[in-house]
């Protein structure tokens, strides 16, 4: 193959696969935004392929993107190994249904919002209410990706300890729906 069509190749394996690794936070987040926009405008009309391998991080980053990837209306499958966890996991369950892959050995988990406060007592007291938002915001995206109700995502995902999960368990619940 020229070096040319290695070129070409590259730049539309680009185009189609977007990988979203380490921690979710702003950097991460807005590349992968970008990634989705220009696949918009530019009319993509082959499905994109999201790679995750994450161990979380800031969930109000992942419920944007998850938010992105739904209201965009581009096919957007999911492909997660290595670590699927937290906030990671808001992102992989938003894949396009059917498409959502999961490695049988990858490291799984899933746990309520969790933050720090501090400062003046009014102020503790309103991002209070925010934390319930932001709990229910998950279980709601959670719910509507899956196979289970508001009460069930609570009741089997966001428990006082981290819950640990296996690819098994992401199909059942119908959260991942192929096993590689």
């Amino acid at each position: 193959m020229s070096d040319k069509e290695n070129e070409v190749q590259e730049v539309q394996f680009e185009h189609y696969a977007h990988f979203l690794s380490g921690s979710i936070e702003p950097t991460n987040i807005e590349a992968a935004s970008r990634w989705l926009l220009y696949a918009k405008f530019n009319k993509i009309e082959k499905p994109l392929t999201l790679h995750i391998n994450s161990e979380g991080g800031n969930l109000g980053d992942a419920i944007g993107l998850a938010d992105l990837m739904s209201g965009l209306g581009l096919p957007v499958r999911t492909l997660a190994y290595g670590n699927l966890m937290s906030a990671a996991f808001v992102i992989f369950a938003a894949g396009e249904k059917g498409y959502r892959a999961v490695g049988k050995n990858t490291t799984i988990m899933i746990h309520q919002f969790n933050d720090e406060m501090g400062g003046k007592y009014h102020d503790m007291r309103a991002y209070a209410k925010e934390c319930d938002r932001y709990h229910h915001k998950m279980a709601k995206i959670l719910s509507d990706c899956s196979k289970l109700s508001v009460k069930d995502v609570k009741s089997k995902f966001l428990r006082p300890t981290d819950v640990w999960l296996t690819a098994e368990e992401l199909v059942e619940y119908g959260i991942a729906d192929i096993i590689f």
